[in-house]
């Protein structure tokens, strides 16, 4: 006789934004979904495990990261991504429309964790100097290899061009136009083009990525949020995180926060550089923004819900009765920690997550102290 249950989550504290769901509640896996979530559920279960003291989110999405293509070393996900309650990452450009087809076959297919992806606007993707051939820069094919793969692209990406037009921006843009999708712009202003035009060819739903990056005139020189800035965002223009290794300095960040401009969404831009001093894993990302006194329900709201919703994806990044079961269990640990921006510049939080338990469709993917598991000494 099957049990009600496979598996059982006992005793943690829920925080689920999308449902108000922030308290002391148990969590019910059947058949790879969410089957109830509650306070006290009774009934038997495959497996029950005792997270108290623990935080139960939806699963994490990431959707800054690089794990296709030559870019500073890019990341197989599965390793990057569970451990640190990530169950959706979201490629931005490693691929480019003439290299989706391999990305997809080589990472996306195999990979147990969720993986997106944005199709570069240089058709052989982020591999360094053809990113400045605007030749490669075509949004025609763009469009059609994004309206090809509905189930796992969200839509175009542009990327570190140096010249002085509109064929890397301009024309990621016009690709989303062409493939009723959204873009996601990393973009570097010069005499010809400016920040606060770029911002004014985007639509609402487009995502401009590196908000506080150090190159990017989001303060102006009294270090208050520019008039078009906050303009941008009422017209619906969203502003990632994408921490990277240059791309999050704390003197930027906090006055913007201070300011009530928060990032809509936390995100890392892992890759190999941005993995080492700076540590920009999610949930070192995410402490660095409780350093900066956002509270623990917004980081896990602008890590979960917000980015589900900014990607198209609403049926991710919640614990709805009947999702699929995506959960981090995470441990919000006290103590003195030091954390390192992009500028190499260091700042002191009292708080730091950790995950203990990963669940990918109901699967435990991730388990940090072996709490699934039997202990071998009672078979001894």
């Amino acid at each position: 006789m099957s049990t009600p249950y496979g598996l059982l989550l006992k005793g943690g504290h829920v925080i689920d934004p999308k449902n108000n769901v922030d308290g002391p509640a148990d969590l019910a896996v059947r058949d790879g979904r969410v089957a109830a979530v509650d306070q006290d559920l009774v009934g038997d279960a495959d497996k029950i495990l005792d997270v108290s003291g623990l935080y139960v989110t939806p699963g994490l999405i990431d959707i800054h990261v690089h794990v296709y293509g030559g870019y500073r070393g890019w990341m197989f996900p599965d390793q990057h991504a569970l451990p640190n309650g990530v169950t959706t990452v979201v490629d931005t450009g490693g691929a480019g429309w003439k290299s989706f087809e391999d990305f997809k076959a080589t990472i996306i297919d195999p990979s147990a964790t969720r993986v997106l992806a944005f199709v570069n606007i240089v058709g052989v993707g982020m591999i360094g100097p053809p990113e400045q051939d605007t030749s490669e820069m075509e949004p025609e094919p763009c469009a059609e290899m994004i309206r090809r793969y509905p189930d796992c692209v969200v839509g175009s990406k542009s990327a570190h061009f140096q010249g002085p037009g509109w064929e890397a921006a301009g024309g990621a843009i016009e690709a989303a136009r062409m493939s009723e999708t959204i873009a996601m712009i990393d973009f570097e202003p010069k005499p010809t083009r400016s920040y606060e035009e770029l911002l004014g060819r985007m639509s609402p739903g487009d995502i401009h990525t590196h908000l506080y990056s150090s190159h990017i005139p989001l303060l102006d020189e009294e270090k208050k949020v520019n008039g078009y800035v906050w303009e941008a965002r009422e017209r619906g223009i969203v502003f990632d995180t994408g921490h990277g290794a240059g791309s999050f300095w704390f003197r930027i960040a906090e006055p913007a926060i201070q300011q009530g401009f928060p990032p809509d969404t936390i995100s890392t831009d892992i890759h190999k550089s941005s993995r080492l001093i700076p540590n920009a894993t999610m949930l070192t990302t995410m402490s660095k923004f409780l350093a900066l006194d956002m509270s623990l329900t917004e980081v896990v709201y602008r890590s979960t819900q917000v980015p589900a919703q900014v990607i198209r994806w609403p049926e991710l990044g919640h614990l709805s009765v009947g999702a699929e079961a995506d959960v981090a269990v995470l441990e919000l640990i006290e103590g003195d920690f030091g954390f390192v921006d992009s500028g190499r510049n260091s700042k002191r939080g009292t708080q730091k997550l950790e995950c203990h338990l990963t669940l990918r469709a109901g699967e435990i993917v991730w388990d940090l102290n072996g709490r699934s598991f039997p202990d071998y000494s009672l078979g001894l």
